[in-house]
């Protein structure tokens, strides 16, 4: 199993990188986690923009899933024909917001994706085995757990620390992880981790690796990030930049 940064920019498109999205690959599988703002520049650049077998969207905010919209002109107008509809695991209403975000007049978009809502639990994609929780954000938003091969992938997704975080992450190798705030300022409450709550969620689930991600140069230094994280956790932390690989 191999992951791919492709964005990971927190809540808006950084100077150096997109939004959130992440590509899975596996047995020549490719799973795209998140589809955030300016990541389908990113999917361009790191991949072929036609080859994405299912998308899998966390949540329903812009910086997760808006080229969701754009991707629809590469898959519907592609000069030598209509490309196969992708299937897009998603919460409730995903169908309804891409549509209208892509128009105004709320242009179907079933010929491009065929739409499952998510729901905890367990299932499929592919050749890989997901499984997926309520965290701890505004709106419906769901953690991911990928495992293949005995190994484990989880991706935390946007959220303040919950109990269904350290579930997902239990024992994983990589734990791609959030964290948007600075320690020890005041920040809004239930809803985005700082470096320290993910290093604490890291020691918590004995992951093998803090992979942290979604920071906000414009609201705290990564050194601070960084620094709260290895406090907390002794495993090994990195913070993912747009083209890391890392393979499992």
């Amino acid at each position: 199993m191999r992951l791919t940064v492709l964005g990971c920019a927190g809540s808006f498109p950084g100077p150096e990188s997109a939004c959130s999205a992440y590509l899975v690959e596996a047995d020549g599988f490719r799973l795209l986690i998140d589809f955030g703002s300016g990541a389908l520049s990113a999917l361009q650049r790191y991949s072929d923009m036609r080859r994405v077998d299912a998308i899998l969207l966390t949540h329903l905010h812009c910086d997760h899933m808006l080229d969701a919209c754009t991707y629809v002109v590469v898959r519907r107008y592609d000069p030598a024909g209509p490309l196969p509809a992708v299937p897009v695991y998603a919460p409730m209403g995903a169908a309804e917001r891409i549509a209208a975000a892509y128009s105004t007049e709320g242009e179907p978009v079933d010929d491009v994706y065929t739409f499952y809502g998510l729901q905890p639990g367990t299932f499929p994609i592919g050749p890989l085995t997901i499984t997926v929780d309520r965290v701890n954000h505004p709106i419906e938003t769901y953690g991911v757990r990928v495992e293949h091969n005995g190994r484990v992938l989880t991706y935390s997704a946007d959220t303040a620390p919950c109990e269904a975080l350290l579930r997902l992450a239990a024992g994983a190798d990589l734990f791609l992880c959030e964290a948007s705030y600075q320690d020890g300022v005041v920040n809004p409450p239930d809803l985005h981790l700082t470096g320290g709550e993910a290093g604490e969620a890291a020691t918590k689930a004995d992951v093998g690796k803090l992979l942290l991600t979604h920071l906000v140069p414009a609201w705290a230094s990564e050194a601070s990030i960084v620094e709260a994280a290895t406090a907390a956790y002794a495993g090994p932390v990195e913070v993912v930049r747009p083209g890391a690989r890392y393979d499992l």
